[in-house]
């Protein structure tokens, strides 16, 4: 049952004005200017009670702005990789949101709550049709959370899709409340070509998120309100591996990994609410 106090905070998400909000926070979070940054540092530190103690820069005062700190890199070997050939690597440290199979051309975003598969991957009904009764997994990273998003499994570079959109938050009480969230939510959708078929990773943005990047075309977000369509079939692909950094959040969102029909099965020990860690064995391909 949705709270009072859950019910004002989906209200306010409606009325304020979300782009310009996310962008004076970008702002502040690009500044260099010493006393901004550092009180804006440790008073994130302290609200969400990050640690700092398996990043490779621990002091905070070390990091060149709020952005660094809040894409910081992790030491290395702070997340292993699952091995196994056929496992698919958790690709963010956050919690699951949902996940399991698609139902035809809908994913379950919570209890009773569905959306569309075909909108949130830009509106192009040949690729939804690529993942139509497929799986996928839905990851919320929190403000704590580490911020880079890895790859899940090896693939080739297809084609990304930027999809222009609202900014409402993406935790678990948005997710509840707000009817199709994530296909109304600013994305980019990344296509991957893998040995068990197609493989489509969505970037979604939210609430004071000043931008996504990724490893093969810097920063994305923001941009002009129009899809965008990029083709990276050309005779230099980009290859990913499994592991592999594919992009980040500046602040707090949601990944959602998608497979074809019949080529993945996530583990059904994980379930709404399971803390993960990237990383970790989701499920196998195959």
């Amino acid at each position: 049952m949705t709270t009072l106090k859950q019910k004002l905070f989906i209200a306010v998400q409606y009325l304020v004005p979300q782009h310009l909000l996310s962008r004076l926070v970008g702002w502040v979070a690009r500044s260099e200017i010493p006393w901004l940054k550092t009180t804006f540092i440790n008073t994130f530190i302290r609200r969400f009670g990050v640690d700092l103690s398996e990043a490779e820069i621990e002091d905070p005062d070390r990091f060149d702005h709020f952005n660094a700190f809040f894409t910081r890199a992790l030491k290395p070997g702070a997340r292993p990789i699952a091995e196994a050939a056929d496992a698919i690597a958790c690709p963010a440290d956050g919690t699951v949101s949902q996940l399991g199979a698609l139902r035809g051309g809908d994913l379950l975003q919570a209890k009773g709550r569905y959306y569309s598969l075909f909108e949130l991957l830009g509106g192009d009904g040949q690729l939804a049709a690529e993942f139509a009764n497929g799986h996928f997994a839905t990851v919320y990273l929190s403000p704590k959370d580490y911020h880079r998003v890895h790859m899940p499994f090896t693939g080739t570079l297809r084609e990304t899709r930027y999809v222009p959109g609202a900014l409402f938050s993406v935790n678990q009480t948005t997710a509840e409340n707000v009817p199709r969230l994530f296909a109304r939510n600013e994305r980019l959708v990344c296509v991957f070509d893998t040995e068990v078929g197609p493989m489509a990773v969505v970037l979604v943005g939210a609430m004071i998120v000043a931008g996504i990047e990724t490893v093969f075309a810097g920063q994305v977000t923001p941009q002009p309100h129009a899809i965008t369509h990029t083709d990276y079939r050309n005779p230099k692909p980009i290859t990913l591996q499994k592991g592999d950094e594919l992009g980040r959040f500046m602040l707090g969102s949601t990944a959602i990994v998608i497979f074809a029909e019949g080529a993945a099965r996530f583990d059904p020990a994980l379930n709404a609410t399971c803390p993960v860690r990237m990383g970790q064995q989701m499920g196998t391909v195959g």
